[in-house]
């Protein structure tokens, strides 16, 4: 009787772990299953978390550099009308009107690239240094240029990997007010230039240094996507390098599990009835 309440206790305990190792498809469900493995498991898991803290950071910025190189995408397409108006500005059969005109819509665009430098991403403008709070350009008259940049010259950036820093934004100052290359003030003294007949080719100039200068600061944020990206596949794969890890560490094989958890429950019940003969079998040795 005692061995097979011993055996019952033994099987019971054997299909306790199967049932656990069906649920979790786990080997390995508390230390005492394999001290080793367990500690391979806690070391890999560190690494997954971590993993997934590079790629919510990625997530975090891969919009935002999204919708900066979006948006001097577009500042880049209306610098190229403005060098195109001033060009035919700076024709000499043009009369006093058809300036004044091309000067009409140059102030269009000028209010335009005034909105692009002002763009936000979820509530914050990107284009404002670390000031992310206040919009970075406003009209200001006594400015050569009309506008005034109230950002910072701040910066930011983010870890997306062990060791691996990268700075998600330029401020506004540094892409459209550089030395040599002012996009705003280019604008204004073109159609200054425009409206009063003078110096229209100079100004046709200044507005092309400026335009190439901004595309060149563009390069920036085509960069930080090309790298966000490369760094995303990177942790895509590393996922599941340690996803395998965890399964050869410590994965249950289901489909022997499950076999050898039906094998157990054949063998408990016919336990039970053994173990119901023998309660029979003493009693009867009692009555008599």
């Amino acid at each position: 009787m005692p061995d097979l309440l011993a055996a019952l206790e033994q099987l019971q305990t054997k299909q306790s772990n199967a049932t656990l190792e069906l649920a979790t498809g786990s080997s390995i469900n508390q230390p005492s299953d394999n001290p080793a493995g367990a500690a391979q498991i806690i070391k890999i898991n560190d690494l997954s978390s971590e993993v997934d803290s590079f790629q919510r950071s990625i997530g975090s910025i891969s919009g935002q550099f999204s919708t900066a190189d979006s948006t001097l995408s577009s500042v880049v397409t209306a610098l190229q009308r403005a060098l195109s108006l001033g060009v035919e500005g700076a024709n000499g059969t043009l009369s006093d009107a058809d300036r004044q005109a091309i000067a009409v819509e140059l102030t269009g665009i000028q209010s335009q690239l005034l909105s692009l430098a002002n763009t936000s991403y979820q509530g914050q403008y990107i284009f404002s240094g670390t000031a992310t709070t206040a919009k970075p350009f406003v009209v200001d008259p006594t400015q050569p240029s009309g506008i005034h940049y109230v950002g910072n010259t701040g910066t930011n950036s983010v870890t997306i990997g062990s060791g691996y820093q990268l700075q998600v934004n330029l401020p506004g100052s540094q892409i459209f007010n550089g030395t040599g290359g002012d996009m705003f003030l280019a604008m204004n003294d073109l159609i200054t230039s425009l409206k009063s007949d003078t110096g229209i080719g100079a100004a046709v100039t200044e507005l092309g240094n400026a335009f190439s200068y901004v595309t060149g600061q563009r390069v920036f944020y085509g960069n930080a996507l090309n790298q966000t990206q490369s760094q995303q596949t990177y942790l895509s794969t590393q996922t599941l390098s340690l996803s395998q890890q965890l399964n050869t560490i410590g994965g249950a094989n289901i489909a022997e599990v499950a076999s050898q958890f039906v094998t157990d429950q054949a063998a408990q019940t016919a336990t039970l009835e053994a173990i119901g003969k023998t309660s029979q079998a003493s009693l009867f040795d009692y009555l008599k």
